[in-house]
Order: C-alpha cells, then sequence, then structure tokens
C-alpha cells in the first residue's frame, strides 16, 4: 500500500481566492501605470485564465483581443516589464487590503504540519507572489511550513504540462505515489495526472467550477471549517464536513487501490 507522506499544493484559486481580487487587480494597476488604457473585466479575465502564466496571458491578450497593438520596443521585454509591475502592486495587496486564505485551508495546513507530512507547493505564479500571500494571509513564518516551493519559470513548460510537479517530486525525493496533489482547475489536473501522481482533491472556485475535473480523486466546494463545512461535488463520500488528514489518507488509499 502506497503511504502518503506529502502534499503538494497550488496556490492562486486553491490556498486562496486570489485571481480575481488580487492579480486581475494588480494586472489593470500595472496597465494603467504604463498608460494604457486595458481593462481586464472579471469575465475577459476569466477567459483569460485558460493560459497559466502572467507573461503568458499578457501575450495571449493581445494576439487574440488586441491584435493591432504595437508594442513599445521589443515584446518580449515591453511584457517582462508589464508583469514585474503587476508582481509589485499584487505584493501590495496582499498587505493591503489582504486577501483570506479559503475555508479550511490553514486549518489543514497546521494539522498536516502538526503530524510531520511534508508539505510543498507547485505553482505557476512566482516565488515573489508566494511569499507575500503565506506571509500576510497564513503565518510570517509561513514559507517555512513548506519543504520545497516550486514557483514560476523553474521549469520551462508551464501548466498543464506536468513539469513543476515533477520538478517537486524531485527535490522531495518521493515517488507519484507517496504524494497527494491539490488544485484547483482542468490545467492543474492535467498537470497532476501528468506526473503520475493518482492522489488529487479539487477544490473549485467561482472561474472554474464548471471545468473539467476528469481524473481526479474527489472535487470538493472547499475544504471546510466548522462554521463552513464542506461539499464533496464528486468522487467518492470519504469526507464529512470537513478535508482533514484522517479523510486525506483514505483519498490516497482510494487512488491507489
Amino acid at each position: 500500500m502506497a503511504e502518503l507522506k506529502a502534499l503538494i499544493f497550488d496556490v492562486d484559486g486553491t490556498l486562496a481566492d486570489t485571481e480575481r481580487d488580487g492579480h486581475r487587480v494588480a494586472f489593470n494597476q500595472a496597465f494603467a501605470d504604463a498608460g494604457l488604457d486595458w481593462d481586464w473585466t472579471v469575465d475577459i479575465y476569466g477567459q483569460l485564465l485558460t493560459v497559466t502564466g502572467g507573461k503568458e496571458r499578457i501575450k495571449y491578450y493581445l494576439k487574440h483581443f488586441l491584435p493591432d497593438f504595437t508594442p513599445p520596443g521589443k515584446l518580449d521585454s515591453f511584457v517582462a516589464d508589464l508583469h514585474a509591475s503587476k508582481t509589485e502592486h499584487y505584493k501590495s495587496l496582499m498587505v493591503d487590503p489582504g486577501l483570506p486564505l479559503r475555508p479550511g485551508v490553514e486549518r489543514l495546513l497546521r494539522e498536516a504540519r502538526d503530524a510531520g507530512m511534508r508539505l510543498a507547493i507547485a505553482t505557476t505564479t512566482t516565488p515573489a507572489n508566494v511569499t507575500a500571500l503565506l506571509t500576510n494571509s497564513l503565518a510570517e513564518d509561513a514559507e517555512d511550513w513548506f519543504e520545497v516551493i516550486a514557483a514560476g519559470d523553474i521549469v520551462p513548460a508551464k501548466k498543464p504540462a506536468p513539469d513543476i510537479f515533477i520538478w517537486a517530486m524531485e527535490q522531495l525525493e518521493l515517488p507519484p505515489e507517496n504524494c497527494m496533489a491539490f488544485e484547483d482547475s482542468d490545467n492543474g489536473v492535467k498537470s497532476v495526472l501528468g506526473s503520475g501522481i493518482r492522489s488529487l482533491l479539487v477544490t473549485v472556485n467561482d472561474y472554474t467550477r464548471d471545468q473539467d475535473f476528469s481524473g481526479a480523486t474527489v472535487v470538493v466546494d472547499q475544504l471546510g471549517t466548522n462554521e463552513q463545512p464542506c461539499r464533496v461535488l464528486n468522487g467518492p463520500g470519504l469526507i464529512r464536513d470537513q478535508v482533514d488528514l484522517d479523510a486525506l489518507k483514505d483519498i490516497h488509499r482510494y487512488a491507489w487501490k
């Protein structure tokens, strides 16, 4: 029987609902700073989320929404500067007004940490964004809770490619059968499954709830708290009101049976 030894978390949409009120807002602030009249509305940003990676998202927007736009100078440099500005705005937003973690996230992380479960992150967002969220929304030393933080351009191919999860497992020196992944999107699901990990829990959000999560072991609306119990949307009924460590071990056994 494959023993569960490590939990690998996506960040945006999984640990916190950062997309709509974090990244989207920061992008718009960066555009304004650059003198651009671009406005990524909630609906437009939902379309752009089919593309992983902030710089890749800007290029997709130019190609499909503003095909006649001519950047000042080289495209890659223009996009990189915009993205760097966006990152600074995002970091500021994490401080003021700040964004809470999704229900049950802190509870589960503390429970897993206290039990000696190894923790890791696998995300396409930049390391600076990960730091800003963790230190402001979880704990000042929250980065140290995670043995591995695989983020940003650390691998050349972003999700749905499996590279980021493979890299994280290599750093952990663990095979897929000892790992469980947490995601929120169809691209994330493809990335996890492509890495060989079969134990996969998806927490949906407003942007992703209608996506295809085929292959996920369990799909829930959230991890759950005493005040906000979680609902299992798809998969075996191995969770009661909250996703706790015992439930994760049951889910892992089910995935690898």
